[in-house]
């Protein structure tokens, strides 16, 4: 008999290899040691999800995880929002039961292709609070199938895999940092599968292929560069913001949102340089911008501001903000921390905008001529 979760296990170590050396290549563009160590806090943050969400999946009986925490970073993190998954079975009838628990914003977004651990190949079905009937406490419920459904209903189709939730907070303090934080949300099948059986040799090969498939697509087989593929909204100029028109282009985007309007950019900054942005806050639901690193993770935000939403931004008389990102205090509001790393991602949201974006407008300037 051939032990297939033992040749499952000696696959997934034979992975953690893999990884360090791509890493290594050159094509990766990690010539330092500071590059290739925070390359490999990335790979452990992408273990640790693949363990606890991917090990565990279970479409018979899901359960919805917190996705992101202060101490599990990938997938573009939000400091500002609670993010919540789970695998489904498209052949599979659920009920959804949640209530808003003050979110300004909440959503939840059918993941396609995403069965076994794959990455997101695209977007479903997405329903957002103001296509949701929500009760006067804030409670609500939703059925999720391939057949429709009377009220609150979550399409599906035999490509669904999983569903994202997103609940987004504009506080003075990131959500994302309250240990008390907790939004009501529950799954359960329409019919009842019973208690699952003890997992034998098989079972315990498909948990670790899930977990092989997941480590190594956000690793190993993620892209080196974002050649022809990437979004009108990344500038290919450090520094510098586009402002493309709004489209619904982010459903092509796996694990993205579909009522955001995003702009990004890579900073690049010298130590005693700084990159101030200035600009207007669109009308929209929400708005936030986001330092990350190349793997699209915040730098540690317990402890440093590497977030502002609109409520946490100072604005200048006339209504404009002026943001300041720089490796030391300028010594003027609306600073963000990069925590010195010299370069990484400035990445903003707008949720549900109700009219063009602004262009936002940058120039980099001495540290020390900021005040």
């Amino acid at each position: 008999m051939s032990d297939r979760s033992g040749l499952a296990w000696e696959e997934l170590v034979g992975l953690m290899g893999d990884i360090e050396r791509e890493w290594q290549r050159e094509a990766r563009a990690m010539p330092e040691l500071a590059d290739r160590a925070e390359a490999r806090l990335f790979a452990l943050n992408a273990l640790q999800h693949a363990l606890e969400f991917w090990s565990q999946a279970d479409p018979a009986r899901p359960w919805f995880y917190r996705w992101f925490s202060p101490t599990k970073k990938l997938l573009g993190d939000n400091p500002d929002a609670i993010y919540y998954g789970t695998v489904i079975d498209p052949e599979r009838d659920y009920v959804v039961r949640g209530n808003l628990a003050g979110a300004v914003y909440t959503s939840f977004t059918v993941e396609q292709g995403t069965a076994g651990g794959a990455m997101s190949t695209e977007l479903g079905a997405t329903l957002n609070d103001d296509e949701i009937q929500v009760n006067s406490d804030g409670s609500y419920e939703l059925r999720l199938s391939q057949s429709p459904q009377p009220g609150n209903w979550l399409a599906l189709t035999p490509e669904s895999g999983s569903i994202t939730t997103r609940h987004y907070f504009e506080w003075d303090r990131p959500a994302a940092t309250d240990p008390n934080m907790h939004v009501p949300l529950s799954i359960e099948p329409t019919v009842d599968p019973g208690p699952p059986p003890i997992p034998d040799d098989e079972a315990c090969a498909q948990i670790l292929r899930r977990v092989i498939t997941f480590l190594r697509s956000v690793t190993v087989d993620s892209p080196v560069g974002p050649g022809d593929q990437r979004p009108a909204w990344i500038s290919s100029e450090p520094n510098r913001f586009t402002n493309p028109p709004l489209d619904e282009g982010n459903r092509g985007i796996g694990y993205a949102a579909a009522d955001n309007a995003y702009r990004a950019t890579r900073y690049q900054l010298g130590p005693d340089e700084a990159l101030e942005i200035r600009g207007r806050f669109t009308r929209c639901r929400f708005a936030n911008v986001v330092l990350n690193n190349r793997f699209l993770q915040t730098p540690p935000y317990r402890q440093r501001r590497v977030s502002l939403n609109r409520r946490q931004t100072a604005l200048e008389p006339d209504g404009s903000f002026r943001i300041i990102l720089a490796h030391r205090d300028p010594g003027v509001p609306n600073w963000l921390d990069t925590a010195g790393a010299p370069a990484g991602t400035v990445f903003w949201r707008y949720l549900l905008p109700t009219e063009q974006p602004g262009q936002l407008e940058t120039q980099v300037l001495p540290v020390d001529a900021i005040a």
